[in-house]
């Protein structure tokens, strides 16, 4: 038996798990449900082409939406607030992890190196739960549909065996 003590690995898991109530993606951190139930079962990396897809997700849609978000001031901003994250988190994720203590804190809004206001957090926050939902959802979609033609020409090439 080894002695060495393992160290949790971050996870996206945001705390609002929605597979649990049969959701194919979870609302809280946009990982597939299978990606959810195998987790701590996957390798470094297959962790680590979870994270790219999710953190392209919120490249997508959070550097849009954020055109004034200065990205070394919220990189301090989050690190000022003991926010946990990949050495390799892209521009959307630091954005995501700002926008996340703003909602949670609208006064801190002005500090974050967002580029918004308090009062704009809410509204913000809200459509960009809407779209990154969506993306996340397509994305499952599309990769269900690739799962799904590879099965019937694997299935129909069998047949003409």
């Amino acid at each position: 038996m080894s002695t060495e003590r393992r160290i949790a690995s971050l996870t996206p898991c945001v705390g609002r798990c929605s597979t649990v109530f049969g959701d194919a993606v979870c609302r809280g951190c946009r990982r597939f449900n299978h990606e959810v139930i195998q987790w701590n079962t996957y390798t470094i990396e297959q962790h680590s082409v979870v994270w790219l897809r999710l953190d392209a997700q919120l490249d997508q849609i959070l550097i849009p939406m954020l055109p004034l978000a200065d990205l070394r001031h919220v990189h301090g901003f989050i690190l000022s607030k003991r926010v946990r994250f990949r050495e390799d988190a892209s521009k959307g994720r630091k954005l995501y992890h700002a926008l996340k203590l703003c909602e949670k804190n609208k006064h801190l809004a002005e500090e974050s190196g967002l580029g918004i206001h308090s009062q704009q957090v809410k509204g913000i926050w809200q459509e960009f739960e809407r779209r990154v939902l969506a993306l996340a959802t397509a994305s499952y979609d599309f990769a269900f549909l690739r799962a799904d033609g590879i099965h019937h020409n694997l299935l129909h090439m069998l047949e003409e065996d």
